[in-house]
């Protein structure tokens, strides 16, 4: 790696690192589309494509969204504000000590589909997104202040928000062993 790149990495935060990878695994992951037209992309040995208009495959997302803005492709891909009101309201719903299960890669895929819609419904969904948020982080608080991270609670949480309850709980074990003085 050069300087720059040293540089870069340096100055992000664990769960700042955590998502940059989470981004890339999320964009390296397949999704199917419909051609619109016929496409025919030779670029050995990373992408070799050769469809008809009408076909149906699989392509990874980076792909995908290339080939959605030069309008070659149909992204066929779940219902995004479907998935994330769905996740919205089971929080929602859920008690102020539990904590509803989102995917690994939920905040990934909720940026993907704020980046891709126009400015007012952006604006609309991170208003219904900060109580989310909040209700969240105040359940990972609570929970991590008395608890490291058990498998019951780890399949329930983002891997943003693992990085979170992890330094949550070594920060408040610290701290208790300071004012407490245990060793």
């Amino acid at each position: 790696m050069n300087s720059d790149t040293n540089k870069l990495i340096q100055d992000l935060d664990d769960i700042s690192i955590l998502y940059v990878f989470s981004t890339l695994d999320y964009l390296l992951k397949d999704v199917r589309v419909i051609y619109l037209r016929d496409v025919e992309i030779p670029i050995p040995p990373f992408v070799s494509i050769d469809a008809k208009e009408g076909d149906m495959t699989s392509v990874p997302r980076w792909i995908s969204r290339i080939l959605s803005e030069e309008g070659l492709i149909e992204i066929h891909d779940e219902d995004h504000l479907s998935y994330i009101k769905r996740a919205l309201n089971r929080e929602r719903i859920s008690s102020n000590h539990v904590l509803s299960t989102i995917d690994p890669d939920f905040y990934v895929r909720v940026n993907n589909y704020l980046r891709n819609i126009d400015e007012k419904e952006r604006e609309s969904l991170i208003v219904s997104l900060n109580p989310f948020i909040v209700s969240r982080m105040q359940k990972i608080v609570k929970l991590s202040s008395s608890s490291p991270l058990v498998p019951e609670i780890e399949e329930k949480l983002s891997l943003e928000e693992k990085i979170l309850y992890e330094t949550f709980y070594e920060k408040t074990f610290n701290f208790k062993k300071l004012v407490l003085k245990l060793e």
